[in-house]
């Protein structure tokens, strides 16, 4: 190991090899806080600085582990004491932009809120958004085919995606950094590590598509008497909002009364005791057409009884207000400790009935157990959080077949948005079949036959 590092710092220099105790400040993901256990952090500054790294570790059988923003919530950052951990934290440029073509080129290690603000300077946007959008790197975005807030009107972010660039297990280099919308010469090589964890290859540039900006935003949280309304209301504002639809997030009354009304954390913009709650954004350019698009919406709404009481945000202090109900997972996680969070897809129509199984499973087994659970509604996302005052691995374990095994019957995913890791991996024949499996094995042989990039992790290792 020492030779290998020694010959390391001659590719990054002595000062970009991190040892002892500057591993152990690091932490491994947001949510668990855990201190990084790796051999050493590498913090290579170039794509080729990274490939000639990569070409030591493969001769030598060296497993590494990638890390970004560590914003991650299913343990795929996670290192072990014979593992070196790969740090993109210097590759951050924003290497160009094209107004004219709608394309941003940028390094793997450049933070989400960065590219956003490059993109509005140029008159664009980029519309992935999620709440880590300030520590999120686009190589982790990529890695994982992130999602947020904004899937309902512009897709994963595997649709931001025109290009790549990604250094294989043996230190080749890939780059596929297509900038057209239309590309069909071939298989579409950067399909491959989207989504992948980083098991297949480690990104290291990208070329993203970028839209038009929409300066005017409209935002309501609305209040639903029953889950046939909510649907229903969703039907209605994707009528007649249209492409303008850019966000239809859902609370339970769970996740809104404990963030308002039992924690004092945000004051109540509605009462606390309808059942549902959705938070309704729409984006546009003109702000009167905007606004009369959106009141419209909202008022035939009402007349179709398909809401009960609404708040709408006439400043941007006040939709900041609203949203911050929705995004304060430090405040959820807070209030429910120890707990288990969860991240799956359902078809909408089966929601209601497995949100109130998992709540009579969960109180049947610990009667002082709860529930929370809020989402993305309109793109089948659930966030559910499970508290039964108990955390150790064998509480785990039960609380997560309760919450997984019912989505095989149901066509759902374990995972919607936040990856595999290491947590979901035992899950995974769940949402996929055994000749997926299969197929997902043959591709980490045929990249990664050693097994050095991120094993452990999505599948287990191939070269063990």
């Amino acid at each position: 190991m020492e030779s290998l590092l020694k010959a390391i710092e001659g590719i990054v220099g002595p000062a970009n090899v991190l040892r002892g105790d500057d591993v152990a400040a690091r932490r491994v993901d947001w949510m668990s806080g855990a201190p990084c256990r790796a051999a050493a952090i590498l913090r290579p500054a170039s794509t080729e600085e990274l490939a000639a790294v990569m070409m030591k570790c493969h001769a030598a059988g060296q497993p590494v582990v990638t890390h970004g923003g560590l914003t991650g919530l299913v343990h795929g950052a996670e290192a072990d004491a014979d593992e070196l951990v790969i740090s993109l934290e210097r590759m951050t440029a924003i290497e160009a932009l094209d107004p004219v073509g709608g394309t941003l080129t940028a390094q793997a290690g450049a933070p989400l809120q960065a590219v956003q603000e490059a993109a509005m300077e140029a008159g664009m946007q980029f519309p992935l958004d999620l709440g880590a959008r300030g520590s999120c790197t686009i190589g982790g975005n990529i890695a994982t085919n992130a999602g947020g807030v904004r899937v309902i009107r512009y897709g994963m972010m595997r649709q931001q995606v025109l290009g790549l660039e990604a250094v294989l297990a043996d230190g080749r280099v890939v780059s596929s950094m297509n900038r057209m919308l239309k590309n069909n010469a071939g298989f579409d090589l950067k399909q491959l590590f989207i989504g992948s964890e980083g098991t297949l290859g480690i990104i290291t540039r990208a070329v993203l598509r970028l839209q038009p900006l929409q300066p005017v935003s409209q935002t309501a949280l609305v209040a639903c008497a029953d889950f046939t309304a909510l649907t229903g209301l969703l039907q209605h504002v994707r009528r007649t909002l249209g492409e303008q639809l850019s966000a239809f997030e859902v609370m339970w009354r769970s996740h809104y009364a404990l963030l308002t009304e039992e924690s004092c954390r945000h004051a109540p913009p509605l009462p606390s005791d309808f059942p549902f709650y959705a938070l309704i954004e729409s984006l546009g350019s003109d702000a009167t057409e905007s606004a009369q698009r959106f009141e419209t919406a909202i008022e035939s709404a009402f007349e179709a009884g398909l809401l009960s009481d609404a708040a709408v945000a006439s400043s941007e202090q006040q939709r900041e207000r609203l949203w911050a109900i929705r995004e304060d997972i430090e405040g959820l996680l807070h209030h429910i400790a120890p707990r288990f969070a969860f991240d799956i897809s359902l078809p909408i129509a089966d929601m209601e009935d497995y949100v109130q199984a998992l709540e009579r499973a969960v109180s049947a087994r610990w009667p002082e157990g709860r529930i929370v659970v809020f989402g993305h509604l309109g793109d089948g996302n659930l966030h559910v959080t499970v508290g039964t005052g108990h955390d150790d691995a064998e509480t785990r374990r039960a609380v997560e077949a309760l919450v997984y095994e019912p989505l095989a019957a149901l066509g759902g995913s374990i995972s919607a948005e936040h990856g595999i890791g290491i947590e979901k991996r035992d899950y995974l024949h769940l949402s996929r079949s055994p000749e997926e499996i299969a197929l997902m094995r043959t591709l980490k042989q045929a990249l990664d036959p050693k097994g050095l990039l991120n094993r452990h992790k999505v599948l287990p290792d191939i070269a063990e």
